[in-house]
């Protein structure tokens, strides 16, 4: 059972509330565009209709002209019959006017003999310099499903203007073809966005059910379960998430491992020397000792205080090079350190009856922390002489090539066995316990080792063979120091 605080149901009312937002903000741009593209395509339709009603009408209103500019004389009776005569021109309205405007034929018979002073006929019989032959006039427009037309055209009678063909046309056909259109788009549109409207919440809900997933996994893993994978199916940037969170989880199961084996072996390599010195303390109180075997009682308990010191000081060393950062690195050569440990463990060489022999090239510049160099060399040689063998060798070399600097370091001890090699940078990991323990180790150095290497870009190798030795090679980037002329 998962127990949701009242803050992670807020959280999640809020997210809704987000997925809610996208969702109508995608549904109100695409209604704005597909509104645009109505408007847009009944614009077009209607310029469209125009044009072609502008080129019928204005061809009408040509013939007429043609004809009637034939006449000798244009009377009334005269322009009646030249009219009458053409049975193709299927109009509304036509009207036949002189150069002074006044009307010489009009086929509705209300404007007979009068002045017809209409913008359309005046703007057709207009002349200047650019139309000395006047113009050709159309206007159209669409309201309640007509399409009311209207066009004039000038008679022209050997280059000079002597009257007007005025037509007009109410298209109830063509205008409910346009009526039909629009409202065809409009439906169109609506279905269209209702499309997008059903679109949106199913991808919204498809999208919300695996990102629902990926939070459901994450408050599993809040509760500690590590174990728990999600499966996102697909193959998009979630499954991307999905696969990236899985391998979080396993990082974080391989942490935890890592930290309860921690917990654990610090516990108990805690608890020996504690134990050791609590039974030796209550040996002390509970019987009746001379003074000599008292004193070898405190000294075996001063030697377990001082190896819990080692063992601290160890955890606080490791916990420091996992949390410092390189930003204050500097290039140093690493010569200089090594000489500086060998000198160090001169005193527990020759105690251990172990020769120390140095193959140094000068030429090693590293980027590193003086400090953490120091303290990878001498873990290293300190470990080399404490698992050598009495009249063995512990040789330093350092060397580079083009790109890297090596330091390495080799013993002639009793190596380290294969199955033991992947193990041997883990805390608190000994290859021989008894051996270890009588030698003061904790279990620690290496994994500072290899802590402070990786810290400062490096990589450290490791090759053993049991019985005649192990070598550590340790590889840091090589940096060129320049010298100013």
């Amino acid at each position: 059972m998962v127990i949701i605080s009242e803050n992670k149901k807020n959280t999640h009312r809020g997210y809704i509330k987000t997925q809610f937002r996208y969702s109508m903000t995608y549904v109100v741009i695409t209604f704005v565009v597909l509104l645009i593209l109505n408007i847009y395509c009944s614009d077009v339709s209607q310029r469209l209709f125009y044009q072609s009603k502008s080129a019928s009408m204005i061809e009408k209103c040509l013939l007429a002209s043609d004809e009637i500019a034939t006449l000798d004389v244009m009377t009334s009776s005269a322009v009646t019959s030249t009219v009458e005569q053409m049975e193709s021109l299927k109009i509304t309205r036509l009207i036949v006017t002189d150069q002074s405007c006044r009307v010489l034929y009009d086929s509705s018979g209300t404007a007979a003999d009068t002045y017809a002073l209409l913008p359309e006929i005046l703007t057709a019989m207009e002349v200047n310099e650019d139309t000395p032959t006047g113009n050709d006039v159309f206007i159209s427009r669409y309201y309640d499903g007509v399409l009311d037309s209207r066009a004039a055209t000038p008679i022209v009678y050997y280059g000079t203007v002597v009257g007007c063909v005025y037509m007009t046309e109410y298209d109830t056909a063509q205008g409910a073809l346009i009526a039909s259109l629009q409202v065809t788009v409009l439906r169109i549109t609506f279905l269209l966005e209702l499309v997008v409207i059903l679109f949106s919440l199913a991808f919204s809900n498809a999208f919300s059910r695996r990102l629902n997933k990926i939070m459901t996994s994450m408050r599993i893993i809040q509760q500690g379960d590590y174990t728990h994978k999600v499966t996102m199916g697909g193959n998009d940037e979630l499954t991307i998430l999905g696969n990236e969170f899985n391998d979080l989880t396993e990082r974080l199961q391989t942490s935890e491992q890592k930290r309860s084996r921690f917990v654990s072996d610090a516990s108990h390599e805690l608890k020996t020397p504690l134990a050791s010195i609590k039974l030796l303390a209550d040996s002390i109180l509970q019987y009746d000792m001379d003074l000599a075997t008292v004193r070898e009682f405190v000294e075996d308990i001063s030697s377990e205080a001082e190896r819990l010191n080692r063992m601290t000081e160890k955890l606080l060393s490791l916990t420091r090079a996992e949390g410092m950062s390189s930003d204050e690195s500097e290039i140093i050569p690493m010569a200089p350190t090594v000489q500086r440990v060998a000198r160090m463990l001169r005193q527990n060489a020759i105690k251990a009856q172990v020769s120390i022999r140095l193959e140094l090239e000068q030429d090693c510049p590293v980027l590193i922390l003086e400090d953490d160099l120091y303290q990878i060399v001498f873990n290293l040689m300190e470990n080399g002489i404490k698992y050598n063998v009495p009249g063995g060798s512990l040789t330093v070399r350092l060397y580079r090539d083009e790109e890297n600097a090596y330091l390495e370091v080799s013993d002639t001890g009793m190596g380290i066995p294969e199955d033991a090699v992947d193990h041997i940078f883990e805390r608190f990991y000994r290859v021989d316990k008894a051996r270890s323990r009588a030698t003061g180790g904790s279990g620690l150095g290496l994994a500072i080792v290899r802590t402070i290497v990786q810290r400062n870009r490096g990589e450290i190798r490791i090759a053993s063979k049991v019985g005649s030795g192990t070598t550590f090679t340790v590889v840091f980037p090589a940096f060129d120091t320049e010298v100013d002329s």
